[in-house]
């Protein structure tokens, strides 16, 4: 694998309202109605080809959320507007890696959501003893190469299609706590938003027929 250059701060406040959660099996099915929310060409972009659902069905439903880790972004209706997915890869020469897959629906886009998955991304991946961050996409994915280069990767282009590599530190303290803090700020974030929906869907259960909250 080839060297990669050491890690710029991945970690400053970049003034993002995103909050990223650690997905669960119990939010696989908002999961596939993300990634089937994702139009031809932003499927192309995620995948490297035009996926139909049907792939994207069984690629959701084969997701182990033991082995892997995947990340989200939820807007106040509880749709998962981000995804972000570690998948740990077979480790070489003791050195571990982790490979790092992001896809943000159009209407959520311009605010940093796929730079936020990415920083939690990398927090996870030094907590959890990974060495290197790699990332693999079309060289026109405007938003992977955004986020490559703001964190100072490495990027290898071939015929079309880029890799990224980003050497990370080992964990400390402050790694540790930043993402118990960030996983405890999106926690409660999830819920004051799902009490905000039932306590709308309330009131609109008494409003007369043709009224919204």
């Amino acid at each position: 694998m080839p060297a990669a250059v050491a890690a710029r701060p991945l970690y400053a406040a970049s003034g993002s309202p995103a909050l990223v959660r650690e997905l669960t099996s119990n939010d696989r099915d908002r999961l596939l109605q993300h990634f089937l929310a994702l139009a031809e060409d932003d499927r192309l972009l995620r995948f490297g080809q035009i996926v139909p659902d049907h792939v994207i069905d069984n690629y959701v439903r084969m997701i182990d959320f033991v082995r892997d880790t995947v990340f989200g972004v939820f807007n106040n209706q509880l749709q998962i507007v981000g995804v972000g997915h570690l998948a740990y890869l077979p480790a070489e020469d003791k050195e571990r890696t982790a490979e790092f897959g992001v896809s943000v629906l159009e209407n959520a886009r311009g605010k940093g959501i796929g730079s936020k998955l990415f920083e939690r991304a990398a927090i996870r991946s030094r907590n959890t003893h990974v060495s290197t961050l790699y990332m693999h996409c079309l060289s026109r994915n405007a938003t992977m190469m955004h986020i490559a280069r703001k964190a100072g990767m490495k990027i290898e282009y071939t015929h079309g299609e880029a890799d990224a590599y980003l050497t990370l530190p080992p964990a400390d303290q402050s790694s540790i706590l930043s993402e118990m803090l960030q996983e405890q700020a999106a926690v409660f974030d999830y819920a004051l938003k799902r009490q905000a929906r039932q306590a709308s869907k309330i009131i609109e259960s008494f409003l007369p027929p043709g009224i919204a909250a």
